[in-house]
């Protein structure tokens, strides 16, 4: 292994977890709260700090996970039978505390009543169980042993004058921890995209921010953010984006903002959530086989 890959490593760890207690935080969204001695030692670098999170199947106690294979546990787990390893999914840290050592994660709920719409597909694993948790349910996390890791992808430049955030229920967890951490005076531009109006959320944000919620129930365009951001005035100055959810969205609202606002690609970050059309297992096996 050279050294770049030595110093990745010591980036992450394994850390077993259970559920401590639930939320509902609207229709679709879920906030789960994890505890455990073994997040003492989980070190979230905050504002869109992703991690792995691994789920028991219906039936199992915790999830089956081969962690005592060291750097090989990846190809053990992928060789055990599908519906025996654990389910894994990538999600975000929305908070972490200490005294005791918690983390919480917002689950958006799709397929799952209260949040399941007319046009919503059946709910995938991930889904299912987090509906279902209760206090004491086992998981392990895969996630970060430094809080300076390459899970944290924003990142505005020096010299940012504002910053554009745009965002669909499954990335809402991520811009709101982006904005717990903006630098005070920073001027942000916010679009959140919701299912429902019962979703919107009561976040921590300055009088610098200005932030839109659009909610689908009331509108019969297909992306309400994409024509939102399109119709905004932006402010003038140096700017920087971040951009994530439903990925035919995102590369759409890339290209609006490289293509026709002018700004440098180098300072959109952008991330794909999810696909319209594609189940979750139908992306997680993509992403396995590296597939496009």
């Amino acid at each position: 292994m050279s050294g770049g890959s030595e110093n990745l490593a010591a980036q992450y760890d394994f850390f077993e977890a259970q559920v401590v207690r639930t939320e509902r935080l609207g229709p679709t969204m879920l906030r789960i709260t994890f505890g455990g001695g073994q997040l003492a030692r989980f070190a979230s670098g905050g504002r869109d700090q992703s991690f792995s999170l691994f789920l028991p199947h219906p039936g199992q106690a915790a999830p089956v996970l081969p962690v005592e294979e060291g750097e090989g546990w990846f190809a053990a787990w992928r060789a055990l039978p599908e519906d025996v390893r654990a389910v894994m999914r990538s999600y975000t840290v929305r908070a972490q505390r200490r005294d005791p050592d918690e983390v919480d994660v917002d689950f958006a709920l799709h397929g799952v009543a209260p949040s399941s719409s007319r046009s919503a597909a059946p709910a995938g694993p991930a889904s299912a169980w987090a509906a279902a948790a209760r206090p004491g349910d086992r998981v392990i996390l895969l996630g970060p042993a430094v809080q300076d890791n390459r899970s944290v992808c924003f990142h505005p430049p020096a010299g940012t004058d504002w910053v554009l955030i745009a965002a669909d229920e499954t990335a809402l967890p991520a811009a709101a921890g982006i904005l717990d951490h903006l630098p005070p005076g920073l001027r942000a531009r916010v679009w959140i995209e919701v299912p429902h109006a019962e979703d919107i959320q009561d976040l921590n944000v300055s009088p610098e921010t200005d932030i839109t919620w659009l909610v689908r129930d009331t509108v019969t365009t297909p992306s309400p953010l994409i024509e939102a951001v399109r119709a905004a005035t932006l402010p003038d100055g140096a700017p920087y984006a971040w951009i994530a959810g439903e990925s035919g969205t995102v590369k759409t609202l890339r290209r609006h903002l490289v293509g026709e606002r002018g700004l440098d690609r180098r300072t959109v970050t952008f991330s794909g959530y999810w696909r319209r059309g594609a189940s979750e297992e139908d992306l997680r096996a993509e992403a396995l086989t590296g597939g496009s």
